[in-house]
């Protein structure tokens, strides 16, 4: 393979420890006339903090501006924020996808795979992926951890709509939402009480048309016994912290936000992109469009375009 670059490192990334090979060019001038003039030293890390600055030191006492490393798993997350800084932050860091070296010739091991990665990287034959910068990692943190809050917020209603079904309470077949003002009002009622009256739906559905009224009177004709009151009561007091948790993690993203408001505010001119889905596609992809040479690169990239698989003219469909 035709050398590219003097000296590089290649990491093989695990849980609990980092193998990483330095490649050496001793002789540059028998590199170009095609003899192989390398010396290879080899170092294991642990991950813990202080490990990961002896890593670093060592690479800046090596000259060592160019690193890559697989994206096993979050493992190498740790491992790039440690050396995102190295020399005033102008480290090369290469995080290429793991599938584009599984197939390491000869006898598989750690040794191995952090010189195989640091003779491709020395070649110029690995991809990078890509890693936005720190303050959209960390926004796009915030609206991965929005999404997930909101489906536990989902899953939490199904389970109180559950609940009531089991116990024979039908609310949803006539409010449109279980969850809204006249929902929580009888869900309350039937806390303190463990059954709901007529008179306690004339009190509890003020907004609802007299029709539906006598619709809800006939799906309330039951009675919780005191486990399913407190069980009730306790689904309701989990989900509203999870209201609040929501609360607080919506406040994060905005102030993380700010700073792209120009942008968020642009892509929110488009029909159909609302604030919150503006902020998840910055979130994602930044603001730096110049990571993607072309616009095909980018589509490739967000997965909106067809993958294209064919051998002797053969379209092959991956399952």
């Amino acid at each position: 393979m035709q050398t590219f670059l003097n000296i590089c490192c290649g990491m093989d990334v695990h849980k609990d420890s980092v193998v990483a090979c330095i490649l050496k060019t001793q002789n540059p001038v028998i590199t170009k006339l095609g003899m192989e003039d390398t010396v290879a030293e080899i170092r294991e890390f642990k991950t813990f903090p202080d490990d990961l600055a002896h890593l670093r030191k060592w690479l800046e006492s090596e000259g060592c501006c160019h690193v890559a490393m697989e994206s096993t798993g979050v493992y190498w997350c740790p491992v790039y924020e440690a050396l995102e800084g190295a020399y005033d932050g102008k480290m090369e860091l290469i995080v290429t996808n793991a599938r584009h070296m599984s197939n390491v010739p000869g006898k598989r091991s750690d040794i191995n795979d952090s010189e195989w990665i640091a003779s491709l990287l020395r070649a110029g034959l690995l991809r990078a992926s890509f890693i936005p910068p720190v303050d959209i990692r960390q926004l796009r943190q915030m609206t991965r951890y929005r999404k997930n809050v909101v489906g536990d917020i989902n899953t939490q209603k199904n389970r109180i709509e559950k609940s009531l079904q089991q116990a024979g309470f039908k609310l949803s077949t006539f409010l449109s939402d279980i969850f809204g003002t006249s929902g929580r009002n009888l869900m309350r009622i039937l806390i303190q009480k463990g059954y709901i009256t007529p008179s306690d739906v004339e009190y509890a559905t003020t907004r609802i048309s007299p029709a539906k009224k006598a619709e809800i009177k006939l799906a309330i004709n039951g009675k919780l016994s005191g486990h399913q009151r407190q069980f009730l009561k306790m689904q309701l007091n989990h989900l509203d912290e999870l209201i609040a948790h929501l609360s607080t993690v919506e406040l994060s993203i905005t102030e993380l936000s700010g700073q792209f408001k120009t942008d968020i505010d642009r892509l929110d001119t488009i029909p159909g992109i609302a604030g919150t889905a503006a902020t998840a596609i910055i979130a994602e992809i930044g603001t730096d469009m110049s990571k993607f040479p072309t616009a095909d690169h980018f589509c490739s990239w967000a997965g909106v375009v067809p993958g294209s698989n064919i051998s002797a003219g053969k379209k092959k469909v991956q399952g």
